[in-house]
């Protein structure tokens, strides 16, 4: 009987492929907010409908409140984990943004692994408070807190590196 213990390296190397990590926080941030309207869109979308079914209905329809907050914690894990599963590993803010979720590495996510990595980005920032997010200027990949637990990086997809990589590559001309 024998395990084995295969142990791969990480496949975003920032020294070697600095491309990669280019911009990627700020980036990051504007990917969480277009994320979050399209999470919140539908919450307020509903919310507005139990309104006027409760009006409609003299008051009864405004018991279809008490759904409202676990179908918000629902719809945002499903969001995000079919999000990161898709062929692109990407949610739709970190698609417009050019960022892509992997595996340290370099494999595509997977829904459980979005599921999980949204709930554990929702505890820590809500137990830790916000400041939990400066974890990223401590390290070279730029990983948040509930990135390295869970094993994950956010990198500059292939189109986004490629088009850096050939930024930097061209010499500078004489003005």
């Amino acid at each position: 009987m024998s395990i084995s213990m295969d142990v791969r390296p990480h496949a975003y190397d920032p020294d070697l492929n600095p491309e990669f990590f280019e911009g990627v926080l700020a980036r990051r941030i504007l990917a969480f907010l277009i994320d979050f309207v399209c999470i919140g869109a539908p919450v307020i979308l509903a919310a507005m409908i139990i309104f006027v079914f409760g009006i409609v209905t003299l008051g009864l329809g405004w018991a279809l409140y008490w759904l409202l907050p676990p179908a918000s914690v629902i719809w945002a894990v499903v969001y995000f984990g079919l999000g990161v599963a898709g062929e692109r590993s990407a949610t739709v803010g970190m698609r417009v943004m050019d960022l892509e979720m992997r595996t340290w590495y370099g494999a595509p996510a997977y829904f459980v692994l979005g599921a999980v990595h949204v709930i554990l980005f929702w505890i820590s920032v809500s137990a830790l408070t916000p400041f939990i997010l400066l974890v990223a200027f401590l390290n070279r990949r730029k990983r948040l807190l509930h990135d390295i637990l869970l094993g994950t990086v956010i990198v500059n997809n292939a189109e986004r590196a490629a088009a850096l990589r050939g930024f930097a590559a061209t010499p500078a001309r004489p003005l």
